[in-house]
């Protein structure tokens, strides 16, 4: 079919596969080999398993069990629902599976190597811990160097083996919704956008539910194993400590994912639009274009594989952080039942699931999709989904707070907590709307930007660097704001410790930070939805189909940029929060291995002030090498396009078929060499400094310089990491959406100057908004997670 197509000179309509058949991970292809009744066997024993050990522990785990196998029930649901719609034309079809196939691969190449790694530090970890020394509560409870060792170990591969789940989901569904929101916008807008936000809905909900349940059964399997609160055992507000190695493992492979994910899409991206729009002036996603399938395969392995595993890894971190704080202040005040403080972040999120479920529900189609109604702003639908997640959200986290925060020791400090839930809620809400304004094309920032275009490539890049820096000033405010008010609404909760002194403070801002969390289900599916609907935009223009249908999903697309940067600048404030958790609760693994105090750091020490320095300079080296990384692979697949166009003339009239498998090769190659360097960077330096700085402290008579030098460290980085991420991301996003306001016919429309001008600030943004920024918010925490984990080796 496609040398008949080639021969007689029609445009292109068969599409290769990239590989010869479908690639399913190790652990599906097992399940899928068992037999039916066998397997249905092993997870009712499996269930029956985890629900008894639950209700060994406490009935609040057993609540979530519930919620989050329901959540699951109702996820397949989503699934059934959007395959059950068609594919479309059969060039559609052939066009999903080519983007499929090459999607498939790289995962299987990357998660391969991602692996190979965690093993590897695994062993670092093990080792250390088989060597370091015990905090006095650890000895009192008679858990060893050994046991402490391997626990931390599985749990750190099971949090990396979770992570790497969580990802193959969000491509998963990405792959297969894409050609059916393509085929949807040929009947209506409505339809879709609905396929569009139930196949993000599934991603999200199996995401979240995934981190909720799996430091649910890792809580529980400790709780029983080590048989916590019995006599001569092990407290259980020490019990959070032992999950660390589940956050880092999860931070671990998000960051890898994050990185070579962003290099392949924005490369492909770029080296696509440098030669196919501003060289050769063919159209985004033309079928002539040699990398088009690589840059929708990017999509793909970038927005919705990437980002599953970053949102998995930062509820992860922030349910671990607070549960942490919680025990800890619980025994501080000496609370009779501390289980409620510890348990409350994982009822919050068993509830966001529930929550969401019906923000996902509410978005639907219309009735008749053979009746023609004009194009409502998909926007204004996601914004009354989101609003009604946020207002089930206010109600489900006060009855959360009544339920396990109040104690008779201070009657009414869960209505202080719950305040400070709202703080947080508030605080997300407020951060999209900030993160909107500055990128959506419907408001002044965008506007002038594209305005800019007019002018030059020049002007173009000088407005969109003073947008994004100027960008970072709200939303700093609202973090800066929202941590204050937590933090003295927790301070003056009632809650006191034996001597009198107020300890809730910090856990008033780990409920801020729940707080801010409590909808991430909902803004998850925002999020996959940009890049599902980014590619059935492509397969709409490859497979020629009429102009009507592209301006649905261009009206999508456009949509699904904005909803991306907005769930970006979410992420970039939930992990400024659950980096501050961290960082205290690093205070207090600190203080509990030196058996001293370790409240403060003072910068006004050299030695300190420089690890603050090498903190920050950490944060831009990192995205300098991230940027760079995008930069020589997009190079090589300019080289590539530009040799087909030269070698092979007739790709332009539509008589020759481009290579479109030798671009996705060089991307994945490329991109699986480059994400080495960053990635080691960020995991090796804060080792190495507090490692060198402590051997200086002990020959200079300062035994916690190591340790006070690392917080130094992570302290720059954090303040450094926010704002050059929030920086990166609403540039970069504003970047492209003045872009698409010029498509859609202002300034002059595509081919103009202005739009020229335009194409060329995407494409700088690219790495901006898609490589560096996103990685660095999952550097942050993983920085946090890290040193959590490391902690021995600084003293």
């Amino acid at each position: 079919m496609m040398d008949d197509d080639v021969e007689s000179g029609n445009r292109l309509r068969s599409f290769p596969n990239m590989r010869s058949k479908p690639y399913n991970p190790l652990i599906f292809r097992f399940f899928m080999g068992i037999n039916v009744r066998v397997l249905l066997i092993i997870l009712l024993l499996g269930f029956g398993a985890i629900f008894y050990i639950g209700a060994r522990t406490s009935p609040v785990i057993i609540f979530v069990f519930t919620i989050c196998i329901i959540s699951f029930i109702l996820s397949i649901y989503l699934t059934k629902w959007v395959l059950s719609k068609d594919e479309g034309p059969l060039e559609m079809a052939q066009i999903s599976d080519a983007i499929r196939d090459g999607a498939e691969g790289f995962f299987r190449t990357q998660y391969g190597t991602i692996s190979k790694m965690a093993f590897l530090l695994a062993l670092v970890i093990l080792s250390i811990y088989l060597f370091r020394s015990t905090t006095p509560q650890q000895e009192a409870s008679g858990l060893g160097r050994s046991t402490s060792a391997f626990i931390t170990v599985a749990a750190f591969l099971l949090g990396a083996l979770c992570s790497g789940i969580a990802g193959y989901v969000g491509m998963w569904v990405s792959v297969r919704a894409n050609v059916r929101v393509s085929s949807a916008a040929r009947r209506s807008a409505r339809e879709a956008l609905q396929i569009a936000v139930r196949a993000g809905g599934f991603s999200a909900l199996v995401v979240v539910g995934m981190a909720v349940i799996g430091i649910a059964i890792l809580y529980a399997i400790f709780y029983v194993l080590l048989g916590v609160d019995t006599p001569g055992s092990m407290k259980v507000t020490d019990l959070p400590l032992l999950l660390v190695g589940y956050g880092f493992g999860a931070s671990f492979v998000a960051l890898f994912a994050q990185l070579g994910g962003g290099i392949y899409t924005k490369a492909a991206d770029v080296g696509a639009d440098l030669v196919g729009k501003v060289e050769q002036g063919i159209p985004e996603d033309d079928p002539r274009n040699p990398a088009v399938i690589a840059d929708l395969v990017g999509d793909n392995v970038g927005d919705c594989a990437a980002r599953g595993a970053d949102l998995f890894e930062s509820i992860a971190a922030e349910i671990i952080s607070a549960m942490i704080l919680g025990g800890t202040m619980a025994q501080r005040c000496k609370i009779e039942d501390p289980s409620g403080f510890i348990l409350f972040p994982l009822v919050v999120h068993s509830f966001d699931l529930v929550i969401s479920s019906v923000g996902i529900l509410s978005i639907r189609g219309t009735r008749d999709s053979s009746v023609k109604v004009p194009i409502e702003d998909p926007m204004t639908i996601l914004q009354k989904g989101y609003s009604v997640t946020i207002v089930l959200a206010v109600i489900t986290f006060a009855a959360s707070t009544r339920w396990l925060l109040y104690t008779e020791q201070a009657p009414s400090a869960w209505l202080n907590f719950a305040l400070c839930g709202l703080v947080g809620i508030i605080t997300a809400y407020v951060f999209v709307w900030i993160t909107k304004y500055y990128t959506d094309y419907k408001h002044e920032p965008v506007r002038t930007l594209a305005l800019s275009s007019s002018t030059g490539h020049g002007t173009n890049i000088i407005a969109g660097v003073s947008l994004g820096l100027e960008s970072t000033a709200l939303p700093v405010i609202v973090i800066s704001v929202s941590i204050v008010s937590a933090f003295w609404l927790g301070h003056n909760s009632g809650l006191v410790d034996e001597a009198g002194n107020p300890t809730g403070g910090l856990f008033g801002t780990a409920v801020a930070t729940m707080g801010m969390l409590s909808t991430a289900a909902y803004v998850l599916t925002m999020d996959m939805f940009g890049p599902i609907a980014d590619n059935a935009g492509g397969i709409v223009e490859m497979s020629q189909q009429p102009e009507s249908v592209r301006e649905i999903t261009d009206v999508l697309d456009a949509v699904g940029n904005t909803t991306k940067a907005t769930t970006k600048g979410f992420a970039i404030g939930s992990a400024a929060l659950a980096s501050f958790l961290l960082f205290s609760a690093y205070m207090d693994e600190v203080s509990a291995f030196a058996n001293e105090p370790f409240k403060q750091v003072d910068i006004a020490i050299p030695e300190v002030f420089v690890g603050g320095l090498l903190g920050s300079m950490l944060i831009y080296l990192f995205s300098a090498w991230a940027c760079s990384a995008v930069g020589r692979t997009a190079q090589e697949v300019v080289k590539e396009v530009r040799r087909q166009f030269i070698e092979r003339p007739g790709i332009m009239e539509y008589k020759e078929k481009p290579d479109y498998g030798r671009c996705v090769a060089i991307v994945a190659s490329a991109a699986l060499r480059e994400m080495i360097k960053p990635g080691a960077l960020a995991i090796v330096s804060p080792i190495v400094v507090g490692f060198l700085f402590r051997i200086l402290g002990y020959y200079t008579g300062q035994p916690l310089l190591g340790a006070k030098v690392v917080a130094a460290m992570l302290m720059f980085a954090t303040v450094s990491g926010i704002l050059m991420a929030l920086f990166l991301n609403t540039a970069g996003g504003a970047w492209d959406n003045a872009k698409k306001y010029i498509e859609t016919g202002a300034l002059g429309g595509k081919g103009s100057d202005s739009h020229k001008a335009a194409v060329t600030g995407d494409t700088v943004g690219d790495p901006f908004k898609d490589t560096a920024g996103p990685s660095l918010h999952v550097l942050i925490k993983m920085l946090a997670t890290i040193t959590l984990v490391m902690a021995p080796v600084f003293l």
